[in-house]
């Protein structure tokens, strides 16, 4: 039954938040199949639910690629039993989508680990989050289902302790700072998250400085609420944008004046967003646990260049 809280929500965002195990192509795939009925009568995905309506998904089997395990190397901070944290290279894909099935994350850990949780479905086994292609870090990977649920409840409920490394443009005006703005899909673009949407939903990033540099800054985030893009999103709408982040106006590179500088930050192509630490209870001994990713050197590289 649809709550006055989900009063106006598209049908297959509505999906996705009850049901976030399931891709949102999948999800659109059923719709469009006639899998889901609103009131006994197939909707189309972008349809608008009302308070009070009935929602009946039948979630068929449907017919997935093979996802072939490949020997990549695996960066692994923790294993055990129950699970792995592993420390994301930058430019590696976590799950395979369409058009991408190699080289990804997923590839990896097939040919790593003998089980993985099978909630995520044949794309995506063992995923409980994501990262970014272009961001680095550390990440915790489900080997069985008991395992997967337990730590997808403690990301919904913003029980898991995020933090991330950011060097972004400008100088930032205050050590410490909460930016408290709903995001949600760009009104104009409806491939980016912005502060610009008509149906925001609540996002809360706090920032804390933890060195200056002449026209940069870098930042510790800790994201309160964990919206796709949040983190992104809120350093543009302070105008501190990421470096390298192309797609949210982080390639200023010409404006610099420094030779070295400008050829180092051109090289970097990727949003300079690194997961460093990630703290969680764990699902088996239900201890607090908290795992680091070791800075990324090609971060690291950057920042000498940036401090001359």
């Amino acid at each position: 039954m649809v709550t006055e809280a989900d009063h106006n929500t598209r049908l297959d965002l509505y999906l996705s938040r009850h049901y976030s195990h399931l891709s949102r192509s999948y999800i659109q795939r059923i719709v469009k199949m006639g899998e889901v009925k609103v009131d006994g009568e197939v909707k189309r995905s972008s349809y608008h639910l009302k308070t009070g309506q009935e929602v009946v998904a039948h979630f068929s089997p449907l017919e997935e690629p093979t996802i072939t395990p490949e020997d990549i190397s695996l960066e692994i901070l923790h294993e055990d039993e129950h699970l792995l944290v592993i420390n994301k290279s930058p430019g590696m894909v976590v799950h395979p989508a369409a058009g991408n099935y190699h080289g990804t994350l997923v590839n990896a850990l097939l040919y790593h680990c003998q089980n993985l949780s099978s909630i995520g479905g044949t794309r995506r086994p063992g995923i409980v989050h994501r990262l970014d292609k272009g961001t680095s870090g550390v990440m915790v990977v489900a080997k069985d289902d008991h395992t997967h649920r337990h730590l997808a409840q403690q990301f919904r409920n913003y029980q898991v302790k995020k933090l991330y490394l950011a060097l972004v443009w400008g100088k930032t005006r205050e050590d410490q700072r909460v930016i408290d703005i709903p995001i949600g899909r760009d009104m104009m673009n409806r491939k980016k998250i912005s502060t610009r949407t008509r149906r925001g939903r609540e996002a809360t990033t706090e920032l804390q400085v933890v060195e200056r540099l002449p026209g940069f800054t870098l930042i510790e985030v800790h994201p309160l609420t964990g919206r796709t893009h949040q983190i992104r999103v809120h350093l543009v709408h302070i105008h501190h944008s990421l470096v390298g982040d192309s797609t949210y106006g982080g390639s200023q590179w010409r404006g610099v004046q420094h030779r070295e500088k400008r050829e180092a930050l051109r090289r970097f192509n990727r949003p300079a967003l690194h997961a460093s630490i990630l703290g969680f209870i764990h699902p088996a001994t239900h201890q607090y646990v908290e795992y680091r990713a070791p800075f990324p050197e090609d971060m690291a590289n950057l920042l000498k260049v940036l401090r001359k």
